[in-house]
């Protein structure tokens, strides 16, 4: 049996030589700074890479009942149709152009900052303020016709949501408030939802105690109602959901 090359007790143990010694420092420490470096690179890109973008952008052009007139703005008509069509599949940003209190005179005013937005589609939804006012309907029809005629220039679609006018101003000027936006929409070939508060109005519980503006329920009812009429909208964009065809 040959003697091996295990010391023996008491014997000194070899000494690595320096340059030995720096080489196995050298091999221990590259694959942790490499390590370090690479993360240290998707720490930068994760800070500096542009996030994804939505599918789409859509901008809600309204009066008080887009804005949420006395809601918390997560419960605005634009932020709770958004929550809701992500449920869905939907990958949608929809911009809040709601102003409390607007015409359509304010809006088509107005009308420059949202087609600033570059938006691919604009919900439409204007004249109640109007009807308040007891304007004469050539008043919102001209209006609407000029904000329509704007975005159908810019290439923009429209989904224009018209309202139920009330019947104190007597059942001619609700008749010719009513036939305003079915006559828009053909002429203009935008989507239409003909009555945005439809089952919201005089509903107890989904509306404010004015009798006009909704309550959360009442917008929530207003979502679920419009739906069908907005997928429809978004189909003509081109926008599917998630695992569509």
């Amino acid at each position: 049996m040959h003697a091996s090359n295990i010391p023996t007790a008491g014997a000194p143990r070899p000494v690595p030589s320096p340059a030995g010694y720096q080489l196995a420092r050298k091999r221990q420490t590259a694959p942790v700074c490499l390590a370090l470096a690479l993360a240290l690179a998707l720490a930068v890109l994760g800070v500096f890479m542009p996030q994804t973008a939505p599918a789409a952008t859509l901008a809600a052009l309204g009066d008080s009942l887009t804005a949420g007139w006395g809601l918390p703005a997560a419960d605005a008509y634009p932020a709770k149709l958004a929550r809701a069509l992500a449920a869905r599949g939907y990958d949608v940003d929809i911009l809040n152009f709601g102003i409390s209190g607007d015409t359509t005179a304010g809006g088509l005013a107005r009308l420059d900052a949202v087609l600033a937005a570059k938006p691919a589609g604009v919900i439409l939804e204007l004249g109640a303020n109007d009807m308040l006012r007891g304007l004469p309907t050539a008043v919102p029809r001209d209006n609407l016709d000029a904000i329509l005629a704007r975005l159908k220039a810019a290439g923009i679609p429209v989904l224009l949501c018209g309202i139920q006018a009330m019947r104190n101003y007597g059942l001619g000027y609700a008749r010719d408030l009513d036939a305003v936006y079915a006559e828009l929409s053909k002429k203009y070939d935008a989507v239409l939802y003909p009555s945005f508060l439809d089952g919201v109005t005089g509903v107890p519980g989904l509306t404010m105690p004015d009798g006009l503006h909704p309550t959360a329920a009442g917008v929530d009812e207003m979502v679920r109602r419009s739906l069908p009429a907005v997928e429809t909208f978004l189909s003509r964009l081109g926008v599917r959901p998630a695992g569509a065809p």
